[in-house]
């Protein structure tokens, strides 16, 4: 058999969450086809029929999550793992207890060490009123290591003009 000259080594369909082994904990993708926005960056669609707070459904193709307002994920804690953030369309207001704060999205990387404990939010603020707010995102979460479950936590972005990029020929 030949040796392929791809960096990708297999390839499988996504879904919301998928298979993991240690040390991932968690791999999710989200494909939301959000609606156009209303002037305070919620959906300007009706809500009727979602579970706010814990809205999952994909209904006409997209979730609140546990935003009530704003879909996506308001503060929660973590601790004991990594998580690593890759936008590809539409974006993410992040905040957090170490007062860190960033707005990204179109492929900016946050990584995200929870270690001995943080508080963040992840929203996804619908900017354009317009046109549709499309957003894609990959999301893994890393088991760290029991030596480092207790390290200090930490925020760190990588801007998607700096990373370098790979291509296979």
């Amino acid at each position: 058999m030949a040796m392929s000259s791809s960096p990708v080594l297999q390839v499988r369909p996504l879904g919301f969450p998928w298979a993991t082994v240690d040390p991932f904990l968690f791999c999710a993708y989200h494909d939301d086809a959000y609606p156009r926005a209303d002037a305070q960056m919620r959906p300007d669609a009706p809500l009727e029929g979602r579970e706010i707070g814990a809205d999952f459904s994909r209904k006409d193709g997209w979730s609140m999550y546990h935003g009530e307002a704003v879909p996506g994920f308001p503060g929660h804690p973590h601790r004991g793992f990594e998580t690593v953030t890759i936008v590809r369309r539409g974006l993410i207001d992040h905040a957090d207890s170490l007062g860190a704060a960033a707005r990204f999205g179109r492929g900016d990387v946050q990584w995200l060490t929870a270690g001995r404990g943080i508080q963040h939010s992840e929203m996804f603020p619908l900017l354009n009123q317009d046109q549709d707010n499309p957003l894609e995102l990959f999301q893994i979460w890393l088991n760290l290591p029991a030596r480092n479950k207790m390290v200090e936590p930490h925020f760190t972005m990588f801007w998607a003009d700096r990373i370098p990029r790979l291509t296979a020929t």
